[in-house]
């Protein structure tokens, strides 16, 4: 018979570690494993960033400055008129809108006056030929050391000092003045004008569009606003572009119109091209609009191309400029929907 004693399971339990312990032990484990991911990838993005870093860009030359100042924009038409619709593909009303592309004239849509297109195409010619030298400068980072075009704001040594702005007038500046036309490069001197206040400045939306439609195919957007007074407008290309200070109604609400346009998109993953002239754009001016929203039908006569289109509509006052708001948070009047054109 073996005299040593059976060990109970009381006394084999005391022998292992408590379970706190070995919960404390896990942890501890995998706070080390953490810390040891998370410096490699600390060590991993700096080692990323200063490769990024390193792709410089080649250094800017000055573009040599015409001695003569270029011809007087041409006026031209370059697009359509304004209207109203939800269901996708719906046919707009008919009623002798005419297609921008055949007339520069003003024609009256749904009640509203409408500008078609008013000398955009001035614009392309000298931004296709800077486009070239706009594409050395992507991609690539300002080499340590170089100059810098756009100094400092303020002083980051002392925030309570004033800001060191760059100018508030074109008395220093070497660019020609703007004179009213649709030409770049300009220096304009025009003062901005008045500002309402948070609750009178405008707002605006797209309230109806079609989500898809066929190539040509005539469809309408509606579009409300609210707070700008749509009776001012200055035809750009006449000279009116940048040319007056924005003004305020005795109730403090801005005069102007507002603008919708449409251009197909080449990419959904990028920026856009600025410069071409849009598939359709108009600036409706029809002596209405408030305090209160109201709404104002867009006919678009049709869309070139299939694809993926990109509409907007923006607020402008007599000469174009998106109004101003009170504060910088605010958002401003535009409004942009998307949709397909089918073949």
């Amino acid at each position: 018979m073996n005299d040593t004693p059976a060990r109970s399971s009381r006394q084999r339990r005391s022998n292992r570690p408590p379970r706190r312990t070995r919960l404390i032990a896990v942890l501890s484990t995998l706070v080390v494993f953490g810390g040891i991911v998370a410096v490699t990838q600390v060590s991993s993005a700096g080692t990323l960033g200063w490769r990024s870093r390193n792709n410089f860009c080649p250094p800017a030359t000055t573009p040599a400055r015409p001695t003569t100042p270029p011809a007087g924009a041409t006026t031209s038409p370059g697009a359509s008129a304004p209207a109203a619709t939800l269901n996708p593909g719906s046919p707009a009303p008919t009623g002798g809108v005419p297609n921008p592309s055949n007339t520069a004239a003003a024609y009256h849509d749904h009640g509203s006056i409408q500008h078609p297109g008013d000398g955009q195409e001035p614009l392309i010619a000298g931004s296709q030929n800077r486009q070239q030298d706009r594409n050395r400068g992507r991609n690539c980072t300002p080499r340590p050391g170089t100059s810098s075009s756009a100094p400092p704001v303020g002083n980051p040594a002392n925030p309570g000092a004033p800001l060191e702005i760059l100018g508030n007038s074109c008395e220093q500046s070497q660019k020609q003045p703007h004179d009213g036309f649709q030409n770049g490069d300009r220096c304009v001197s025009t003062e901005f004008g008045e500002v309402g206040t948070a609750e009178d400045n405008p707002s605006l939306l797209i309230t109806q569009a079609p989500r898809r439609v066929r190539i040509n195919q005539s469809f309408t957007i509606r579009v409300s606003t609210r707070n700008l007074v749509r009776d001012r407008f200055l035809a750009a290309g006449q000279g009116g572009y940048y040319k007056e200070s924005s003004f305020l109604t005795e109730d403090g609400l801005v005069r102007g119109h507002f603008h919708t346009a449409c251009r197909m998109l080449t990419s959904d993953r990028s920026a856009p091209d600025p410069a071409p002239v849009p598939a359709f754009f108009v600036a409706t001016e029809d002596g209405k609009g408030g305090a209160q929203a109201d709404e104002v039908t867009v006919t678009v006569p049709g869309l070139p191309a299939a694809g993926e289109a990109q509409c907007a509509s923006w607020a402008g006052d007599g000469s174009h400029r998106v109004p101003m708001m009170q504060r910088a948070n605010q958002i401003p009047a535009f409004d942009v929907i998307r949709l397909t054109v089918t073949r």
